[in-house]
Formats: structure tokens, C-alpha cells, sequence
């Protein structure tokens, strides 16, 4: 009697211990958020070293939008590819932990679309934070390796679910099942994004038809027949409900109605407005390349009730927002993210040995002009360098956002950021202690560190200092 007696309590203790393993692991349990102020969107902008990283933009109304960090990355991956795409964000249920979890993959950094379908990375990137401005470093979370034949993970997304009490995870990984080699969406639980579950088949649509995007959203009762609505991009955009956010799943219809296809548009993207019951779902036009487009509705499970609004009825910043996910924010939240993100001041850079002279552009060429019109032609922001250099800066216009003053053929130009290294080498530099004087500043080349930003006959060039009048002329002050 003794053995069993030992034995059980040896039982007992390791029970005891697995349910409070699991209890730590689990998140608390929901609580009453403040009420929604304002909305956060996580994207990424194009295929670039610093387009495929983590990006933020802020709205007051869910339709206008303002870049953070200038347009700027705020987050950038160290690991897997070292690129990231297709981030979702995620809060717990008690608003006390906050996730990003994204895409491992960074095309044009040495792995074309082919590799990244056939032989991709397994893996997600996955960010921590308990505030939404201080983030953890990113770890990878495989997901598609114990999948058989799977060859990639992308366009992750997670939601709570109430009725495991845990975490939905999904995302696309294409694999060869029953025969066919093609994307499906699978899912898998997880309480904290650093295990799962055994991946199972979420969205298969039969045939060869691939599904790669989804994305679902919670609807309260009294608006349409469905709990959950997902919209996926697969030959369509289709719209599906739900009273389970793991199924089954019933077809309500398509966009094709509004001119929305699969074809088309890509990576859907939900916001419910803070002030009413209507819904706003993001497109992104990737066959165009013109970024997302806000689709409107009131009923997400009624597909004729979806409309597109008018041109001039929302704006999505100076940035190309592509695939991502938009966070209702308390005013708590909101406050934290706009103190840390909202972006740096605005300058003028006014010449030494000119002193009524300012840095300006002008049909994308760059001089020095006296009583500048329009002013914004003479402001810039000092953004951390494009090429992601400690110390470095770039100096991005005010008002073409996405332009940055760089050296081509060692003349200046106001140029679009092409996404390529020599752009970002071109467009970076050291701000050092002024050549002609101390108190003001000088500007080193990144990439000609020899070489310091002067103008010559009012005209900015990129040059050789080596007298007294090319310290004076490279020589400057940052005005507001």
C-alpha cells in the first residue's frame, strides 16, 4: 500500500506541476479594455531591404493615415532572411502583451520568388512587446517544418480564441497533399508564439486553386448571421462566416460584384470604425501596385452590402502600405506609440557662408536659395540613415515624403527611394562637427567618406574639401 500510495503522490506532483506550467503560460483572463481612440496599422512597403521590415502608421478616423518614424522602418529583423513581410498585430485578451508576427522572407536579398515558394524559410519572425513601443528581439517560430513537403510559411495571422482559450495561429505553407503541390492555410494553437501545435489544414479549396491570404474579424451579435467573417484572397476575395473561429466555415460570397478579384487585390486587411458599426476592409492593389484601398461595410457577412468610397475620402500616407493588420488603440496606447513613433521635427539647413541661404529643391535638382517658395522645398527631416548604419542620417523631404536628398555623379538631386543599396549609400550620411566652424555641422558621405556635402555657385555636390572656402562651404546649421 505504501508503493502505490508513493506512487500516486509521485503522479499527483507531476500533475500538479504540467497544470502550472500551463497556467503560466496561459494568458489572463480577458479584461474591459479602455474605449478605442485612435487605430495603428503594421505594413511593410515594397520589396526592399528596408520596405521588407517592420513599419507603423497612425489614424484618428480609419481612413486618413500618417506615416510614424517619417515613413521610416521602426522595426528590423536580425534573423531567418533578415526581411520581414505580411505582419500581423496581436494584444491579449487582458491588453497587457502585444505581439508582431510576421513573413520570414526579404525578396531581392538574395532569394527570388521562386526560391521563396519552392525552398522558402519555415519559419515566422515573432516580436514581443508589454507596451507597443518597446520590443523584444525578434526569434523565428517554426511552423511549416513538421508540415510533409512543406516549403514555406507566409501571411501568418493569429486571433484569441475564447472556447480553447488560447491562441488560433495560421498562416500559408505550400505543400503536396493528396497529390497536389500547391499554398493552403493551415493553423495551429499557441499561448505565447513559441510553440505550437501540430499544424492542421485550415482553408483547402480543392483542385489547384491556392489560398495564401486571410484574414478574419470578430462581429458583435446583432450584426449579420456569423460570429467570425474571413476574407481570403484566392481566385476571389471571398467572404466566409463562422460561429467557431475554427469552423466550419460556410461561403457567403465574393467582391467580384464592386470589380474585386483575386486577381486584383490581395493581403485583406479588417478595421472595425471605434465610433459605429461599420467595417472598413482592406485591399491591397498589388497587381497595380497602388497599395491598399479601404472597402466599407456595414454588414461584413453580407458581401452585396461591401462598397468602395470615394477617391477623396481617405489618404494612406506618404508610403505604399502593402499586406499588414490595423490594432484598435486606447488613449493609454495611443499616447505611448505617438510619443515614441510620431516622427522627428522638421529643419532647415541653412549655409555658413551664405547665411541668408537654405538647402532647398527645386525640379529635383538641390541648391542654395534665398526666401524659398514654397517653404516646404526648404525642409527636411533627419531620419535615421536608409542603409540602417549606426550614426547615420538621411535627410527626407517634407513634402514628397518618400524623396531623400542623395549624391548621384557627386551632383545632389531630390530622388524617390528605389529600395536598392547604392539608393540608401547614396542617401546616407555622418553628421560631423563643422569643418569651418565647430558649433555648426558638417555632412560626411557614407559611401565617399572622403567626400562632405558643399555647394559650389549655390549648387550642392558631394566633394573633396581641401582649402578654406570648401570648409566654408561645407559647412552648415540646422534651423527649425
Amino acid at each position: 500500500m505504501s508503493r502505490i500510495l508513493t506512487r500516486l503522490a509521485a503522479v499527483l506532483a507531476t500533475a500538479g506541476l504540467l497544470f502550472s506550467t500551463w497556467s503560466a503560460a496561459t494568458p489572463k483572463q480577458a479584461a474591459a479594455l479602455d474605449p478605442f481612440t485612435g487605430y495603428l496599422m503594421a505594413h511593410f512597403t515594397g520589396e526592399s531591404a528596408t520596405g521588407q521590415q517592420i513599419h507603423l502608421a497612425h489614424s484618428e478616423d480609419g481612413l486618413r493615415w500618417t506615416d510614424l518614424n517619417n515613413g521610416g522602418l521602426v522595426l528590423r529583423s536580425t534573423v531567418g532572411t533578415r526581411g520581414v513581410r505580411d505582419p500581423a498585430l496581436v494584444r491579449s485578451p487582458a491588453g497587457d502583451r502585444y505581439w508582431i508576427i510576421a513573413t520570414d522572407l526579404c525578396i531581392g536579398c538574395g532569394q527570388d520568388w521562386n526560391d521563396a515558394q519552392n525552398n522558402g524559410s519555415r519559419n515566422l519572425v515573432v516580436w514581443e512587446s508589454a507596451d507597443l513601443v518597446t520590443w523584444s528581439a525578434p526569434w523565428l517560430l517554426n511552423v511549416a517544418g513538421t508540415i510533409p513537403d512543406g516549403r514555406n510559411a507566409w501571411a501568418p495571422e493569429a486571433i484569441w480564441n475564447p472556447a480553447t482559450g488560447d491562441y488560433v495561429l495560421y498562416w500559408a505553407t505550400k505543400a503536396t497533399l493528396n497529390g497536389v503541390f500547391k499554398h493552403r492555410v493551415y493553423h495551429a494553437r499557441t499561448t505565447n508564439f513559441r510553440s505550437i501545435t501540430t499544424p492542421q489544414v485550415y482553408i483547402d479549396r480543392g483542385g489547384s486553386q491556392e489560398t495564401i491570404d486571410t484574414q478574419i474579424v470578430e462581429v458583435p451579435a446583432g450584426v449579420g448571421n456569423h460570429r467570425y467573417v474571413r476574407a481570403s484572397r484566392d481566385d476571389q476575395i471571398t467572404i466566409e462566416g463562422s460561429d467557431s473561429v475554427l469552423g466550419p466555415w460556410t461561403r457567403l460570397g465574393d467582391l467580384a460584384a464592386i470589380g474585386l478579384t483575386g486577381a486584383q487585390v490581395e493581403g485583406p486587411m479588417w478595421l472595425r470604425f471605434n465610433n459605429r458599426d461599420e467595417w472598413t476592409l482592406y485591399l491591397d492593389q498589388y497587381a497595380s501596385g497602388r497599395g491598399y484601398l479601404p472597402v466599407l461595410t456595414v454588414n461584413p457577412s453580407s458581401p452585396g452590402s461591401y462598397r468602395i468610397p470615394a477617391s477623396g475620402s481617405y489618404h494612406l500616407g506618404g508610403t505604399r502600405k502593402r499586406h499588414g493588420s490595423i490594432l484598435n488603440l486606447t488613449a493609454a496606447e495611443q499616447n505611448r506609440v505617438l510619443a515614441r513613433w510620431r516622427g522627428t521635427a522638421v529643419n532647415r539647413i541653412q549655409a555658413y557662408s551664405h547665411q541668408d541661404r537654405y538647402v532647398r529643391h527645386a525640379d529635383y535638382d538641390v541648391r542654395l536659395d534665398a526666401n524659398v517658395s514654397p517653404e516646404q522645398d526648404a525642409q527636411f527631416r533627419l531620419v535615421p540613415g536608409l542603409t540602417g548604419g549606426a550614426g547615420t542620417i538621411s535627410f527626407q523631404s517634407v513634402n514628397f515624403p518618400n524623396h531623400y536628398l542623395r549624391h548621384y555623379g557627386f551632383d545632389f538631386r531630390l530622388d524617390a527611394h528605389d529600395g536598392t543599396t547604392t539608393f540608401a549609400e547614396d542617401a546616407s550620411f555622418r553628421q560631423v562637427a563643422g569643418l569651418a566652424n565647430s558649433s555648426w555641422v558638417s555632412f560626411r558621405s557614407v559611401n565617399y567618406p572622403d567626400r562632405h556635402i558643399r555647394h559650389n555657385n549655390f549648387l550642392l555636390r558631394l566633394d573633396l574639401i581641401s582649402d578654406a572656402r570648401g570648409r566654408d562651404d561645407a559647412t552648415f546649421r540646422l534651423t527649425s
